[in-house]
């Protein structure tokens, strides 16, 4: 079905409001994998027309993502990807996890933004960042769905890559989310040095559920799992 393409309306938006020049669309991939880093691209476009058919990577077919991610790495004014590793996942939870991503990206951009719209409904950025956080942002914010299709190719190809040594698993296929090849070889084979330890996944997996990572929380508030998909879903 055909989608309405993204705009520059929340950009404007923000320039009219705020003055901000320089404006980053920011989008994550990643966050409920079992396996690998949760990654976050930054892109600048400006208010340029986006190339053909630029929308959310999830509505994009592999082949389409892969060509359209291409297009942008030469379109877009500037775009940088953070990545936040498992152990710290585990170490962080996912919301320290994204921000840190978040920062990286951010920080290596050749220019700081002076304003940051961020997909999704929480600000897991905060301070200094000025922040919009957008809901669907990725299919209706130009620079957002950019860096929603660059995150999700790139997080894809390194994840094919880490793949190589854990065939079984089919990190080519599943990027580290579930699935039933991945469900299986964890149930024979148990996690790989990629896997977040901490995820309720290994709740159902009595064999290998010793290797859980327990985070403490000093202030006594409950371990968050927000994006955690358990074995059955």
């Amino acid at each position: 079905m055909p989608y309405e393409p993204p705009t520059h309306t929340v950009e404007r938006s923000l320039r009219a409001t705020t003055g901000a020049k320089v404006i980053a669309g920011v989008d994550e991939v990643g966050r409920g994998a079992w396996a690998g880093p949760v990654t976050v691209c930054a892109a600048i476009t400006g208010l340029r027309r986006p190339p053909a058919g630029l929308t959310d990577s999830k509505l994009l077919t592999v082949k389409r993502r892969t060509e359209l991610a291409e297009t942008l790495q030469s379109w877009v004014t500037a775009y940088a990807l953070g990545h936040a590793s498992p152990e710290e996942i585990d170490d962080l939870g996912m919301t320290a996890a994204l921000r840190l991503a978040a920062g990286r990206a951010l920080d290596v951009l050749p220019v700081r933004p002076d304003a940051v719209i961020l997909d999704g409904k929480h600000d897991y950025l905060g301070a200094p960042w000025k922040v919009r956080t957008v809901i669907k942002g990725d299919r209706s914010c130009v620079a957002v769905a950019a860096a929603s299709v660059i995150a999700k190719v790139q997080r894809d190809k390194m994840m094919a890559e880490l793949g190589i040594d854990h065939a079984h698993f089919g990190f080519a296929d599943n990027a580290g989310y579930p699935s039933p090849v991945h469900k299986a070889a964890l149930a024979e084979w148990g996690p790989t040095p990629q896997h977040r330890l901490s995820w309720a996944y290994l709740d159902a997996l009595p064999q290998w559920r010793h290797l859980k990572k327990v985070r403490s929380w000093a202030d006594g508030s409950v371990p968050e799992i927000e994006g955690q998909l358990g074995f059955d879903f």
